[in-house]
C-alpha cells in the first residue's frame, strides 16, 4: 500500500484536521504566514471582521520542533481512536463534538487570554478518550504505569515540568468533562436527558448511508504506538 493510499485511510475528520495542522505549521515556517495573522483575538474578530482567527488559533502549535511533534503525535492518535472508536459511523456527531469543545475553547479562552487553543482541544479529545477507556494501562516515557483516565493529569504535570502555563491543560480538561458529562453521564441519571444532539445539517453533511466492511480501524485498545502511551487492557 503507498503512502498516499494509507493517508487516504485515515478517517476523514482526523485526517482534515492532522493535515491543517501540518500544513499552517509549515506555512508559518516557510514565511507565507505569520502567527500574528493566526491568533485568536476577539476585537481583531468583531471589529475587522477576520473570523478566520476562530479557526487558525487551533491549527498552531508552534514552530517545528519536541513541543509541536509531541502535540501532533497525542492528537492524531487519539483523535484518530475516537473516530475509529466510539464515533465509528458517528462523524457528524464527532464534527459535533469539535464544534461544541471549540465554542467552549473559545467562550472561555477569551476570559483567561489564551491566543492559541490547539493544545487546549487535544487534551479534551484525550480526556474523553480515556474515560471511555477507564481500563486501559498506560505507560508514560517507561517511567509511570496508571489507567487512562489520570492520562489527562500525567499529560498537565509533563507540561508542568516542560515549564508550560498549566492553564491550557485545565481548560483541555474542563470543556472535556463537560462534554462526556452531557453525551455519557447525565443521559444515564434518573431524570436526566440527552442535551447535546447533533443538528440534522451536520448528519446529512457528514453521516454515509453504510461502511466498509473490509475496513480495519486502529485498535483503540492499544492507545500507545509510542513510549510515552502505551497501553493495554486490564485483564488482556
Amino acid at each position: 500500500m503507498s503512502c498516499f493510499q494509507e493517508y487516504l485511510q485515515i478517517p476523514v475528520v482526523t485526517r482534515a484536521y492532522t493535515t491543517a495542522c501540518v500544513l499552517t505549521t509549515a506555512a508559518v515556517q516557510l514565511e507565507l504566514i505569520t502567527p500574528f495573522q493566526l491568533y485568536f483575538n476577539p476585537e481583531l474578530i468583531l471589529r475587522n471582521y477576520q473570523v478566520w482567527r476562530l479557526i487558525t488559533n487551533f491549527l498552531f502549535f508552534g514552530p517545528v520542533g519536541f513541543n509541536f511533534l509531541f502535540n501532533m503525535i497525542f492528537l492524531y492518535r487519539y483523535c484518530r481512536m475516537l473516530e475509529e472508536g466510539s464515533f465509528r459511523g458517528r462523524t457528524a456527531d464527532f464534527v459535533f463534538m469539535f464544534l461544541f469543545g471549540g465554542l467552549l475553547m473559545t467562550i472561555f479562552g477569551t476570559f483567561v487570554s489564551l491566543v492559541f487553543l490547539g493544545q487546549a482541544f487535544t487534551i479534551m479529545l484525550v480526556y474523553v478518550w480515556s474515560r471511555r477507556n477507564p481500563n486501559v494501562r498506560m505507560n508514560f516515557f517507561g517511567l509511570l504505569n496508571f489507567q487512562a483516565p489520570f492520562l489527562p493529569w500525567v499529560l498537565m504535570g509533563f507540561s508542568l515540568l516542560l515549564g508550560n502555563s498549566i492553564i491550557v491543560d485545565l481548560l483541555g480538561i474542563a470543556v472535556g468533562h463537560v462534554y462526556f458529562f452531557l453525551e455519557d453521564v447525565f443521559p444515564n441519571q434518573p431524570g436526566g436527558g440527552r442535551w447535546l444532539k447533533t443538528p440534522s445539517i451536520i448528519k446529512m453533511l457528514f453521516d454515509t448511508p453504510e461502511e466498509d466492511a473490509n475496513y480495519n480501524p486502529l485498535p483503540e485498545e492499544r492507545p500507545g504506538g509510542f513510549a510515552w502511551g502505551e497501553g493495554q487492557r486490564l485483564g488482556g
